[in-house]
């Protein structure tokens, strides 16, 4: 299958580091000519449980000179989705798919607007991984799956198949017939901890030992659920305590949320489409969301006064 993985960031490079290995023309499109040119003269060094590799991939600043997938995977931030999918319509052909595997909700509004919401797939994955310096991951795809589905809930011959391609890589992928409740039971999991470790600065470790901040996360968490059950949605999970501990699960307690990563290297946050997700549709279904509003305007507050910082750096 012809690949195209739009946002070559750790995520990104960890899954097209395991197509490419399974034999798939997998094209890692990323706006940084650096990590790209470093790909394409070294290769992808992929660091995981089993050692450390040089893997050949197929990289490129320009969605012309890719030309059109068969499926396009889409893991930019989610505040870049319009214009990256926009800048990126030399991917999309006539049958060309369009999945997004970002974190959060209303992404797949976003694509559907570009390219039509009869192509465009929802997903949601486990895998992980992390950046460490231009052409250079640390991966985990071993032991974490992948969940992709039909926005209507169908199981349709076209998500088998691309949960084929997946699965033959190594990429252990799920078909869902309720993609939605699976976006869902993930949103949970991010609200229960991104939001309060952004603005704490805490790690996993020390979130978890204190008392105030898990009732604040259960608040925010049973504020989702009624919202996603007056929106008719059916989750995994009807208790906050669920929601909270399994956002930890698995992980050492010197962890940072990936919010908390970006306000510590001086980016924007995903927090429109997590914890903003949860304020839009509670809006829009008449329930109230005080504990999810007040996390939104911190970590805004906080996100105005580094820009403020960094402006103020500029001119100096």
């Amino acid at each position: 299958m012809k690949i195209a993985i739009l946002g070559a960031g750790a995520l990104g490079c960890a899954i097209g580091a395991t197509l490419t290995e399974g034999g798939h023309e997998t094209w890692l499109i990323d706006r940084s000519a650096a990590h790209v040119e470093a790909m394409r003269s070294h290769g992808l060094r992929v660091d995981d449980a089993r050692g450390s590799r040089q893997v050949e991939v197929r990289a490129s600043t320009n969605p012309s000179e890719v030309g059109p997938a068969e499926l396009v995977i889409v893991l930019v931030k989610s505040f870049h989705t319009d214009t990256a999918i926009r800048g990126a319509l030399p991917l999309v052909g006539p049958d060309t798919l369009v999945l997004s595997l970002q974190n959060g909700l209303g992404h797949e509004d976003i694509l559907a607007d570009a390219v039509g919401r009869e192509r465009v797939l929802a997903g949601k994955t486990y895998v992980g991984g992390v950046l460490r310096g231009a052409a250079h991951i640390e991966s985990g795809v071993v032991g974490k799956h992948t969940i992709i589905g039909e926005l209507d809930g169908r199981v349709t011959d076209r998500v088998r198949r691309v949960a084929d391609a997946f699965n033959g890589a190594g990429l252990t992928t799920q078909v869902s017939d309720n993609i939605v409740g699976t976006m869902w039971d993930k949103l949970l999991v991010n609200v229960a901890t991104g939001a309060l470790t952004g603005i704490t600065s805490l790690t996993y470790g020390q979130l978890y030992e204190e008392p105030l901040l898990k009732a604040t996360s259960l608040a925010a968490v049973a504020e989702a659920i009624a919202v996603a059950q007056a929106a008719g949605v059916t989750l995994s999970m009807t208790d906050p305590e669920q929601a909270w501990t399994l956002a930890a699960q698995g992980l050492p307690a010197a962890f940072k949320t990936s919010m908390l990563q970006s306000l510590e290297k001086g980016s924007a946050t995903e927090i429109d489409f997590i914890n903003g997700s949860v304020v839009r549709w509670g809006a829009r279904h008449g329930v109230p969301t005080p504990v999810n509003a007040t996390l939104v305007a911190c970590i805004k507050g906080i996100e105005r006064a580094m820009a403020d910082r960094q402006n103020a750096g500029s001119h100096v």
